[in-house]
């Protein structure tokens, strides 16, 4: 017999200790000062290093072991405690990414100066030290940067690269004169060198963990302003300035923000922000020298939509926060990313709410949240906190579970504790951890204690189990009063789980637009009595909650007439939680289309975007087929009104809202086949090319997008011009990504050889083969094998186990599943297949429900017209 309780498969994790932390290097020989000098040949690609450690050893040890890749070590030597120098001979272990030194007799406790010479490759992909080449004013130029997140320092300085081995960073560069370098804390010295070279010297940093470690010069610009004591610096190529203050501001204001929030003040001398046009995508939190794709970071008021400057202030409220959770207080090893990156994501939520609440971040979270949540619901996911034993498993972490399912959980606790509370016990947790690494134990210890309410027991079940509950609600009005029945079970889209879990749930109960109150969900089911019977039920109402819902009819039916009407999380939610009980087979598709029916007349772009994300995957999975032009018809009859109210051209004092509203559904049209959008969009770009001030930017993707879709080959060649010419990233990125949307076999080939060119950036490498994927799968799959090894050279340590499988993620083909997950099987190691194996179940979900949806659409859709 099995019995099911919740938490069973959870395990409670220890605090943090040292000795006990997970990790391949021993723990008896510790790093306490790295300083390092760089001599950089920008022209070669290739530098020279020589670097002193400071160590200190804890107990007696015969051996010294730190981590070095693709580093040549030509000479090792030890001092110290009055012992004569001894010269060391390296053992590099090339598949354990080590550095070992055999000392024959023991080494006794103390501290020790370990002397390494060295030299190693500058980086065409975004690992370690790297290159970017770029134009500016018409010249090619190079900068190098660097990018060492999980286990990528090592390929700049050896260096014991696990994030347990804090100790602080000395860094000296030999740049030419007409660079600037930045690295973590300010220029400590300057000087002239011969042959047009210069030395910077920089200050030492607290300690902290070598995957914070930055470094980057170029020939850069520099706009900075003060913040409570620190300068803030945003760095840019030239010629950019004009985009950076907005970023500027919003970095000021975050750091008020966050020092007031978390209590600990940000504590080094300066705060650079630092876009480079290219590299990698994304950024990188580097402590006091953030590092961006400059797309992520720079905002053009004058020629960027609305969505970017969103964009912009959400990823620099991420990295801001990183520099209290990650940088002042570190996860202990990599099974903890989530304490890093889940953080980083719902404080950069709260802070987004905090400076634009126009932008409703958290609405926005509950349609974004839709993505992950169908990937937590298959038999490939894996839990928020989930064992890593090797360098390649550390990179894939980095994934939605971590950040996205992170953040949704945390929304969910800090809810049932209450925000003063968690406020009160976040403080507690910097105050006691800074400058050192712990694990979730010690965060849900502070928060308990702040909060008087089972955190630990409630945190385990949603950090260690995989998957998330269905909560089944049912109702029954009883003498006068409401009897609430609710059930929980593990909620799955593929198949049902075998393992029986169940959740402690916080569970908020109430009537539509009247009070909620919270009970705990602790086993199977339990009863909740409401004093009347009045009012609509509703469970959930702020959807803060990382679970599905689902009401019997009655209570479904009463929520359905009235959708329209509910408040914004309760209507998006209703929407998400239908829609994904449909794709689960657990509704039919005309409960989704009829209750979409009702919100032909909806104001928020976060349910729009819910709304169409949906019926695309409708028409995605219909691709082909002859239900496909009754989607398409569909669409268009219910897009009309709205976009009819809107218009082609904005109105005086409209939202920007509006605006964006206003793009998204014209380009929803135009990709249902809509030719008058089409038409629009080909006239606004033959304008744009003669007058690019001619198009909004709230209408220029929408524009480009569309050209590209059903570009012919003048059309497909003005693009390539545009990304050609283009002087930013942001710029590059929306001519180069409407390429890669073109239906034409032929055009496709051509973005597909683009992808390979030596001019193509190689961050975006991947990102074109996988953009032409979703349109052409086997011509992009044949692509890919066909250049496998050119494009793993362009890919980054996150990115090279997801490179082969992204090209056919989005088919509902099982036949790419197979092809892909058997390639992958047969040609790469075991956390590849791994990932290989995620996306083909994802394949073969969408190929069930294409089966079990497509009979269904003619009914479904003539039941949302009625």
């Amino acid at each position: 017999m099995t019995l099911a309780l919740a938490g069973a498969a959870a395990q409670a994790e220890v605090p943090f200790a040292f000795a006990t932390t997970p990790g391949k290097l021993p723990k008896d020989v510790i790093p306490l000062l790295y300083d390092a000098h760089l001599v950089p040949d920008i022209a070669a690609d290739t530098f020279r290093g020589r670097q002193r450690v400071e160590i200190e050893v804890l107990q007696p040890t015969r051996r010294i072991v730190l981590n070095a890749a693709n580093l040549d070590i030509e000479r090792a030597v030890l001092s110290g405690r009055g012992m004569p120098e001894r010269v060391l001979t390296p053992i590099l272990d090339k598949e354990q990414e080590t550095l070992a030194f055999e000392l024959g007799a023991p080494l006794a406790p103390g501290r020790y100066t370990l002397a390494l010479n060295f030299s190693g490759q500058i980086n065409r992909e975004g690992r370690g030290l790297f290159q970017v080449g770029y134009k500016a004013g018409g010249a090619s130029k190079k900068l190098i940067a660097t990018t060492m997140e999980p286990s990528d320092a090592r390929r700049m300085l050896p260096t014991w690269d696990e994030p347990a081995f804090r100790a602080r960073f000395k860094l000296t560069v030999d740049v030419p004169g007409s660079f600037k370098a930045y690295s973590n804390t300010p220029v400590e010295k300057q000087e002239k060198l011969a042959g047009g070279l210069q030395r910077i010297s920089f200050a030492s940093t607290p300690k902290m963990p070598s995957y914070l470690v930055v470094l980057v010069a170029g020939e850069m610009e520099r706009v900075a302003a003060r913040q409570d004591g620190v300068e803030i610096g945003i760095v840019t190529t030239a010629g950019k300035l004009g985009s950076t203050a907005f970023p500027l501001q919003a970095t000021k204001d975050l750091l008020r923000y966050y020092n007031n929030y978390f209590g600990v003040p940000y504590p080094l001398a300066k705060l650079d922000q630092i876009a480079i046009p290219g590299g990698f995508n994304g950024a990188m939190e580097n402590w006091g020298g953030i590092v961006y794709n400059e797309s992520t970071l720079l905002y053009d008021p004058k020629r960027s939509p609305e969505d970017v400057k969103k964009l912009t202030f959400e990823v620099n409220a991420h990295e801001v926060a990183h520099q209290w959770f990650g940088n002042l207080v570190t996860m202990a090893w990599w099974d903890n990313l989530w304490l890093n990156e889940g953080f980083a994501s719902w404080m950069a939520a709260k802070a987004t709410e905090h400076f634009h609440p126009e932008w409703r971040p958290y609405l926005d979270g509950i349609a974004e949240r839709e993505g992950v949540l169908n990937l937590d619901a298959r038999k490939t996911t894996h839990p928020i906190q989930t064992r890593i034993d090797n360098e390649e498993q550390a990179a894939g972490a980095f994934d939605a579970i971590t950040y996205v399912k992170g953040q949704g959980f945390l929304r969910m606790l800090e809810a049932y504790v209450g925000e003063d509370h968690f406020r009160k016990g976040i403080r507690a947790y910097m105050a006691k951890h800074q400058y050192s690494n712990t694990t979730t134990a010690d965060l849900w210890a502070a928060i308990e204690k702040a909060s008087g309410k089972p955190v630990s027991k409630l945190a385990a079940d949603w950090t260690t189990q995989p998957g998330y509950p269905l909560i089944s609600v049912r109702q029954a009005c009883e003498d006068g009063k409401r009897k609430v029945t609710l059930s929980q079970e593990q909620f799955r889209l593929d198949e049902p789980a075998p393992e029986n879990r169940l959740w402690n749930v916080p569970l908020q109960v109430g009537t539509v637009n009247g009070k909620a109150w919270y009970t705990l969900l602790a086993g199977r089911d339990t009863t909740v009595v409401q004093g009347s019977c009045e009012g609509t039920l509703v469970v959930d109402p702020h959807s803060v909650g990382f679970f599905r819902i689902q009401y019997d009819r009655a209570s479904f039916d009463a929520l359905a007439r009235d959708a329209a009407r509910l408040p914004d999380p309760t209507r998006l939610k209703l929407l998400t939680d239908t829609w994904s009980l449909v794709t689960a087979g657990r509704m039919p598709l005309d409960a989704y289309m009829s209750l979409v029916a009702k919100y032909g007349n909806e104001p928020r772009l976060a349910v729009w975007t819910s709304i169409l994300s949906n019926l695309g995957s409708l028409d995605n999975l219909a691709r082909g087929e002859p239900e496909q032009a009754l989607i398409r018809q569909f669409v268009l009859r219910f897009l009309a009104p709205r976009f009819a109210a809107l218009g082609w051209e904005p109105k005086a004092g409209e939202s920007a809202e509006d605006r964006q509203l206003r793009a998204l559904l014209a380009a929803s049209l135009a990709r249902s086949g809509d030719e008058r959008a089409i038409d629009e969009a080909r006239r606004r770009f033959a304008r744009f090319q003669a007058d690019p001030d001619s198009i909004s930017p709230e209408m220029l993707d929408f524009v480009v997008n569309t050209v590209g879709r059903y570009a012919d080959g003048a059309t497909y060649a003005a693009l390539g011009k545009q990304a050609a010419a283009a002087a930013t990233d942001e710029e590059r990125n929306r001519f180069g990504g409407a390429m890669t949307l073109v239906r034409d076999p032929a055009l496709a080939a051509d973005a597909l050889r683009m992808a390979i060119s030596p001019e193509m950036p190689a961050n975006l490498s991947s990102v074109i083969v996988a953009g032409v994927g979703r349109e052409h799968p086997d011509q992009a799959w044949a692509f890919a094998v066909a250049n496998r090894d050119t494009l793993l050279k362009s890919t980054d340590a996150v990115g090279r186990n997801r490179a082969l499988a992204s090209v056919v993620a989005g088919s509902s083909d099982a036949r790419h599943a197979d092809m892909m997950e058997q390639y992958v099987g047969q040609n790469f190691g075991p956390d590849a297949l791994v990932e290989a194996r995620r996306v083909g179940n994802g394949i073969r979900v969408r190929a069930a429900q294409k089966a079990r949806l497509l009979p269904q659409v003619r009914a479904a859709l003539q039941a949302a017209q009625q």
